[in-house]
Order: structure tokens, then sequence, then C-alpha cells
């Protein structure tokens, strides 16, 4: 099955043969090697790009593994550059996997990386380049850094309910219940039945995604950071911050181990795509609060997956699944923190995400069920104290159409809410 992932397509082509090295990052298995050696490649061919003037490393084959040192590839994209007069395309898969190495000119000084060659290669007037990898430490958070602001960040996401929603034929409502229950790692349409999908993300997460983050990180502690996973899973939409997880894995575990190895532990598991932080605002001071913060799951299947698919409340999964879909559409939502007043004390209240984009603030509420009126006086409370006229929405698991109540605040189910990119 061929989903074709339009948006992150689009992505690339605006950003073609603009001089830049572009990046697409994103959890491993998410669709990033599909995206760039056939949905993008197809729109290349498509458009009148030869085969031959299409550069395919993977660093992951054995057909490739010389190609793992920088200077080997720099070699052969230069080689095959300068003998060439057409427009080329490089694309390397699983960056991550490159090594570093001495300079043969100079070994005792600084290591040779693949951004010294990608950014040697920038050079090259015809040779437009695109690589993937599943590290954010070694790509996002050092692009910047290493490639001095020449490069363009692709950022790709598990299939958003949109895309699993064209792709797998059933109901709007069915897919949605299907949805929360496996997520939206692609591979999974391909599944034929749900026990081979639940084998499947169980698999990702212990074959795949802790055993990579172990060894890409000489973890001396595997059974801690395992049960940190689990406590992430666990606490998905709440408030927490690596003293409050080192409490419960001493509380819940007998587990005693320092503050800063459970910090490092929640950044690898950062790193890796498999968690995203959401960080608190305070609405009318403007500003961060530094602890604690929320942390979701990049993907809801692989949660419950973790759990044993037996954790299935669905307000925290309904909670996780807007998050994700915020990420998706480009923003970075925040958990959004107004105060009230009783009896002189400032009483915090929360509102799930504060969206903020281009000078424009929009409030959202997650709400699997307020047809009780004192669930619905809950969630609208925060909206009360924020006193301006951004939009404020509630998104609900519990209702049809959507409408606006007397205070203007749009209520809308979670489908038309997923499936409406003009609601934001």
């Amino acid at each position: 099955m061929v989903i074709k992932r339009e948006e992150y397509v689009k992505q690339l082509a605006d950003y073609r043969l603009n001089g830049q090295v572009k990046v697409i990052t994103g959890l491993r298995r998410s669709g990033k090697s599909f995206l760039l050696k056939k949905l993008y490649k197809d729109y290349l061919l498509a458009d009148g790009v030869q085969e031959k003037d299409i550069l395919e490393v993977s660093l992951d084959l054995a057909r490739d593994i010389k190609y793992r040192n920088p200077l080997e590839l720099a070699k052969f994209a230069r080689e095959k550059a300068l003998s060439s007069h057409r427009e080329l395309y490089l694309f390397v898969d699983e960056i991550q996997m490159s090594d570093v190495v001495d300079n043969p000119y100079n070994p005792q000084g600084a290591k040779i990386t693949f951004y010294d060659a990608l950014n040697d290669l920038r050079s090259l007037n015809n040779l437009d380049i695109y690589v993937t990898g599943s590290n954010s430490k070694m790509l996002s958070g050092d692009i910047l850094t290493h490639f001095r602001g020449r490069s363009d960040e692709v950022r790709m996401h598990p299939l958003s309910f949109a895309e699993y929603y064209a792709a797998c034929g059933k109901e709007k409502h069915e897919a949605f219940d299907e949805y929360a229950y496996f997520g939206g790692m692609p591979f999974l349409l391909s599944r034929p039945n749900e026990r081979s999908k639940r084998d499947y993300l169980q698999s990702l997460f212990d074959e795949v995604f802790l055993k990579d983050i172990l060894e890409r990180n000489n973890i001396d502690y595997p059974g801690a950071l395992s049960l940190i996973t689990d406590v992430l899973c666990s606490a998905i939409g709440s408030l927490t911050n690596p003293v409050k997880i080192n409490n419960t894995l001493l509380s819940n575990y007998k587990l005693k181990i320092c503050v800063n190895t459970v910090r490092n532990y929640l950044n690898y598991l950062l790193d890796a795509f498999l968690f995203s932080e959401s960080k608190r605002f305070d609405v009318k001071g403007r500003e961060y609060i530094d602890s604690p913060s929320k942390f979701y799951c990049e993907d809801v299947g692989l949660r419950n997956a973790r759990l044993g698919f037996r954790q299935q409340e669905m307000p925290h999964i309904l909670e996780n699944i807007i998050y994700n879909e915020l990420r998706v559409r480009g923003f970075q939502p925040d958990v959004g923190i107004v105060y009230s007043r009783q009896n002189d004390r400032r009483i915090p209240c929360e509102i799930d995400f504060v969206v903020r984009a281009n000078g424009k603030i929009t409030y959202i509420q997650s709400a699997f069920s307020a047809q009780d009126e004192n669930k619905a006086r809950a969630e609208l409370r925060p909206f009360s104290l924020v006193n301006d006229n951004f939009p404020k929405i509630i998104v609900r698991g519990d209702i049809g159409k959507r409408f606006y109540n007397d205070d203007g605040v749009l209520n809308i189910s979670v489908t038309d809410f997923l499936l409406d990119k003009s609601v934001i």
C-alpha cells in the first residue's frame, strides 16, 4: 500500500534546489526513507529528472557501508557532480549511522563528521542534497551549529488521523477508534489482523527503539530506561520532571538511581523522537515556567503497546492525539497557565494547549466528555480567566456537529478537529 504523505512531499519540493541541505528527521519506521526514496523520487521523475541523476546512498545497507566514512561519501558525490553537466540529487538515508573519522592530514586535530562532508558538497552548484536521520541530538539539535544556517529540516511524524482515515478505507468513527488504539505507524496498514498489529508495535518498542537507544548511548542501567519509559507512557498528559520520575522509581519499583541519570535517560528518549516535551507557559505573564512539564508519546499506538494495551484511558489518549496533530501542523503547543484569586492567593488553572503562531494565539481544551455540567464548567473556567479575544476551542469526544456556546467557545468533535485544518 502506498500512502502519499503529500504534505511532506510538498515541503521537500518547496526546498528543491535552494542550496540548502534538506534534513528529514523523525521517529524510526515513521516513513522517512519511503518519503525520500519512493514518494519524492517519484515526484522528481514525474517532473522530468532522469533516474541516473538521483544518487542514492543507504548507510544502513552493507552495499553502502563504506560511505559511512564521510570522506568516502564526499568523494563519491563530488566525482559524480563534477563529471555531470546536469542537476544531480543526492539522497543519503540513515545519516545517523555515519562514522566520525580522523582527519588524514591532521590526525591529532578535529574529527571529520558527515557535517563536514555535506558542507563541502554544498559548494557544488549542480548537487541538491537530502538526508534522513532518526536522532534529534545528532540532527535537529545541531543543525544550525554545524550547517551554519545552511539547512532546512522537514520533521516527519507517524500518520496523522487524516492520513490514516484516507488510507484505511473505513467509516470515520471506526477509523478513529482503531487509530486511538493502534496509532499511526505506517506499516500497520499492511498487517492482516489485530494480533499482528499488536505484535508489530510491541516488537518495535523492544527490538528497535529501546535497543537502539541502549546501543547508541552505552546505557549502564537498561532496566531503569525501561521503567522510565513505562512511567512516561502511564503519565501522558500529566505534569512531571526528573525529580518526580525518580521519586516514582523509588516508591513504586524500589529503584534508587540519581536524578541526573533519570534526566539523561529522559533526554535519550526525547532524542530518539519517542516522546516530546510540552512546557508550561504563563499566559498573562508571557513567560515559560521552568518545571514541571508534560510529555507526550510520538504515537499513541506505541504507548498502548508498551503498556500491553491495558491502560486505555481515553481522556489521556485523546489529549495525546490532539497534541500530536498540532505538532504535525507545525505548531509547538505549550501548557497554558492562568491564575485565579482565592483568599488573596493565586491559584493556577491549566489550559491543555496554547498555540501561538504569527502573532495569534489559540487556546484548546481536550475533553473526552463534557456532558456533565460540572465537567463543562471546569473545562470552560480557564478560558474565562484569560480575558482576551483570541479563539478558544474545546475538542470533544462526545458530540457530533460543532457549535459555539454563549461565550463564543467552539465545541468541536475530535474527528472534525483532526480532519479540518482550517479550525486553527
